[in-house]
């Protein structure tokens, strides 16, 4: 084939865009594979089809360009379904399934079989799918929600004091977002990994053996993106406190330092009050409860989880700790800051706006 550079851009499009459906998208990938150069039979090799498909696929892409790649109408006349069969697959299908099923949701499988075996609609589980695509309906995807508002009835001052401390710190003082990650687990897989390479990913084992875990404790210096952090066993007040003797020893004892941290039990205590006042150069500052998304270091702890330890695999606890050791060791070579930009009053008014919406949700799907 010879495509041109458009063509070849418009393909890559579909290729990549999720949006698109698998299926089409295939055949855009195989028209891509001829024009890079591979014969018919590598291209079916790679697409796991046959070589008579690679060639129909390549041909009406010839003929039609992208519209080729769709699936022509099927001859005969369409199979009419009331309307009233419609809604009743629709309405049942943002309810739970009856409780004597004991199915958590429906399958298209599934509501096929109790349309006809309680209702006596029958229709394809096939068309129930269709229905379902047309409606923007994905039974089988579920997803978490937090409520927006934060119960802490000291909410308002808490963001105030937090992201005051980001966007305005006192004169000559330190401020850290200070958090735990616990249960880092070293997993090791069942197979060694087959590498990334041309036109494949890089894939692993799903199984895996574990090889203990691990309680990373990290304090982002705010205002120059350095990190403190340290791996411990468990997650106490008796580690919590060895981390702080090892930030605190990290400036001299006349600095101030404000360490912003959540409400966890294990910052609270006799044993912290005692701490504090071995240290009067450190104030303590807490997020509202429900409230993580205020403490920066979350951020860091995000970026680590994906670009050291997700995707690691490790043969002991030990080769863990070295990997979390060394990112960071070479994060705080080229450490950048986080740039906190929203004021508290802009927060306080988007969270209060979020809260109201979701009290008329819930009112609404509770009619």
């Amino acid at each position: 084939m010879a495509l041109t550079a458009q063509q070849r851009h418009e393909l890559s499009a579909v290729v990549n865009d999720r949006a698109v459906d698998a299926v089409v998208a295939a055949r855009a990938r195989m028209v891509l594979w001829r024009d890079e150069g591979y014969r018919a039979e590598e291209v079916a090799a790679l697409a796991g089809v046959s070589r008579p498909t690679v060639n129909t696929w390549v041909r009406r892409y010839t003929e039609a360009g992208l519209a080729g790649l769709a699936d022509r109408p099927k001859p005969g006349k369409p199979a009419q379904v009331p309307g009233s069969v419609r809604a009743r697959i629709l309405a049942m299908t943002r309810m739970s399934p009856p409780q004597h099923t004991g199915l958590s949701h429906w399958s298209s499988r599934e509501l096929a079989r109790y349309l006809k075996a309680h209702e006596g609609i029958e229709v394809s589980h096939n068309f129930i799918a269709d229905l379902w695509r047309d409606n923007g309906l994905q039974p089988h995807r579920t997803g978490t929600f937090k409520v927006p508002l934060s119960t802490d009835p000291q909410f308002e001052a808490k963001v105030f004091d937090v992201v005051g401390l980001y966007l305005a710190p006192p004169d000559g003082a330190v401020v850290l977002s200070l958090h735990e990650k616990t249960q880092v687990q070293a997993l090791d897989r069942t197979q060694p990994l087959l590498p990334i390479d041309f036109h494949r990913s890089e894939k692993r084992t799903h199984d895996y053996v574990r090889h203990g875990t691990t309680n990373l404790f990290a304090a982002l210096e705010v205002h120059t993106g350095q990190v403190h952090a340290d791996c411990y066993p468990r997650r106490r007040t008796v580690e919590f406190l060895a981390f702080m003797d090892r930030v605190a020893a990290a400036y001299p004892t006349d600095q101030p330092l404000h360490l912003i941290m959540d409400n966890l039990s294990t910052h609270f205590g006799d044993d912290v009050d005692a701490w504090i006042a071995g240290h009067p150069n450190v104030t303590l500052h807490y997020t509202p409860t429900g409230s993580s998304w205020l403490n920066m270091v979350e951020t860091w702890l995000g970026i680590i989880t994906r670009q050291a330890i997700r995707r690691g695999t490790f043969t002991s606890l030990r080769q863990l700790i070295a990997r979390i050791t060394d990112y960071v060791a070479y994060w705080n070579t080229d450490a950048q800051p986080f740039e906190w930009t929203a004021t508290p009053e802009e927060i306080i008014a988007k969270v209060a706006i979020l809260n109201s919406a979701f009290k008329k949700l819930l009112a609404n799907n509770s009619k």
